[in-house]
């Protein structure tokens, strides 16, 4: 039988969590519940210290067990995951990950619950079990482990500077012939924000990976061409690249630059994953080396992984400039250290610093 210590938490799943990630899931379907749990107790760093059907139970179990990481339904009867997820960050902040439905609505809210401070996201898994639990199993436990150990204390968003951004001009050379590329993962959706919002709309081209699942990329494109100088969409096979559009890689597909006429266009296409991403910021960067070179100017934001190392390496032998994102205003350091320690990186960048260091270059000769 289990019993309770004096703090009134499990003594059972308190002694077996040692050196364990502690996980407690939410979901009012209790299929779900049970398929999330029977996933992440698979993976031998994480511990399901157990599950709640609706949030008024999660904040008790939350008080109770002590969890280091929360998964997170974003639509629930009663309080819904987002007035939860606000209440929490406000209240007691901790690691979350939310698992979406592929539903527009879905999509939606997730996009404003990573906004709230929620961590990352995964798609609830749907079609045959067979096939899509495996590559789900792993996305979903890479994220648990990774929010365990993102640096919550640190500002997830800075203040738009006043500077009059229609005033700003680049050179003719860099609107016509200069491509910007930025890959992201954990983290990213705020990091690219801050990035294109303190950008004027006479930019050089710039295309984007950020790791998320389909229609994710599409709401998510929306929501920054809302708050932005620059026109931003979701990407589509055969745009050509225009300065002052920013261009979102389609989630669920692979997107590369290629040589067009006289300028470049994008590709879309439904390729294999790569380093277990699609899309993947080695994709697109690949192809910037290959056909943008010295004309390229590549960031690599926070993320978990190595996913845009190999293509930063590529494109700083091309002669283009290369950015990563410093430790200290990541959420999660890895994506960018990886391409620091491969030595894909010229210059190591606090986030309030990228945009102004790539206006400097937009406004050379």
């Amino acid at each position: 039988m289990r019993g309770a210590d004096s703090s009134g938490r499990d003594q059972s799943i308190r002694h077996g969590s040692v050196n364990k990630i502690r996980t407690l899931v939410i979901d009012d379907s209790a299929v779900m519940r049970q398929l999330i749990a029977a996933i992440l107790v698979e993976d031998d760093g994480i511990e399901v210290v157990g599950t709640a059907p609706d949030p008024y139970v999660a904040r008790e179990k939350i008080k109770r067990l002590h969890p280091d990481v929360l998964t997170l339904d974003v639509e629930m009867p009663g309080m819904d995951g987002l007035k939860f997820l606000e209440n929490l960050m406000r209240l007691r902040p901790m690691p979350v990950v939310m698992v979406s439905s592929l539903t527009s609505r879905g999509a939606a809210a997730t996009l404003r619950a990573l906004e709230l401070g929620a961590v990352d996201v995964v798609a609830k898994p749907q079609g045959d079990p067979r096939e899509v639990i495996p590559s789900v199993a792993r996305e979903l436990c890479a994220k648990v482990r990774a929010a365990a150990h993102v640096h919550l204390s640190r500002p997830r968003h800075m203040p738009v500077p006043t500077r009059d951004l229609g005033t700003y001009s680049c050179t003719a050379s860099r609107r016509e012939r200069g491509v910007v590329a930025i890959g992201a993962s954990t983290g990213g959706t705020q990091a690219i924000g801050e990035i294109l919002q303190r950008l004027p709309a006479q930019m050089p081209p710039i295309v984007v990976v950020q790791h998320m699942p389909p229609r994710f990329t599409g709401y998510f494109a929306e929501r920054l061409n809302e708050h932005c100088a620059l026109e931003v969409r979701e990407a589509v096979d055969g745009d050509r690249l225009r300065p002052g559009v920013a261009l979102i890689a389609p989630g669920g597909c692979q997107t590369e630059i290629v040589a067009s006429g006289d300028g470049y266009k994008v590709r879309v296409f439904f390729g294999e994953p790569v380093n277990l991403h699609r899309p993947s910021v080695d994709v697109l960067f690949d192809s910037m080396a290959s056909n943008v070179s010295n004309n390229g100017f590549g960031i690599i934001l926070t993320g978990m992984g190595s996913d845009g190392a190999r293509g930063m390496g590529a494109m700083r032998r091309s002669g283009a400039t290369t950015i990563a994102q410093d430790e200290a205003t990541c959420l999660v350091f890895g994506m960018p250290e990886r391409a620091i320690r491969e030595g894909g990186v010229q210059e190591v960048l606090p986030l309030d610093r990228i945009a102004d260091r790539l206006l400097v270059w937009a406004g050379e000769a």
